[in-house]
């Protein structure tokens, strides 16, 4: 299996329109591969301009936000660049997409790093902020895996929560938990 690496991509439309996407880029050699499901605004956005930012990130917040409809995180313009950063990137890398790979449920984007810039240290990590992450995962899938599956990871991941969550870890789950209640409330 590939090495998977989460992050925040920030890609433009043709018109300059941001849009921010929690993926897993996919390492490929000295290549990264962006492969976003069909359809998807990442995917049409590279299609239209083939670049993009990946914003290493440490404030679960934002992969929780951006799957719940909280996307406007502020942005930093980077110079010569098409694509801007988010402010709160720990690191960000700057891709150019060399070369697609055609495939029906998620065409693969192999890109090249063209520059990677630090902008504040990591500090840590905690067992909350990987189980808000791996429940923001699970939340991306609700069409694809079964309540029960759902039901029994979130059971689990709720120990790391109550053990060692801070004030952003809480709010993002709490804004996952109610997007997973909300389509259990639809779909029945």
């Amino acid at each position: 299996m590939p090495m998977i690496r989460e992050c925040v991509v920030t890609t433009v439309d043709a018109a300059g329109r941001v849009h921010g996407a929690p993926l897993g880029l996919i390492a490929a050699g000295d290549q990264w591969i962006i492969a976003p499901f069909r359809p998807s605004t990442t995917l049409d956005n590279l299609r239209a301009v083939p670049f993009a930012v990946a914003n290493y990130v440490d404030d679960v917040r934002i992969f929780a936000g951006c799957l719940t409809g909280r996307r406007d995180w502020p942005l930093t313009k980077i110079a010569n660049f098409p694509v801007p950063r988010l402010d709160a990137a720990l690191t960000h890398a700057e891709f150019a997409v060399d070369h697609v790979e055609e495939h029906e449920q998620r065409p693969r984007f192999l890109c090249r790093v063209l520059r990677q810039e630090q902008h504040a240290p990591f500090e840590g990590m905690n067992r909350a902020k990987a189980a808000v992450l791996e429940l923001a995962v699970l939340a991306s899938r609700l069409d694809f895996l079964s309540r029960d599956k759902i039901e029994t990871e979130m059971a689990y991941l709720q120990i790391a929560i109550d053990k060692t969550a801070g004030p952003q870890e809480a709010e993002a789950w709490g804004w996952l938990v109610e997007k997973i209640a909300a389509h259990y409330a639809r779909v029945g």
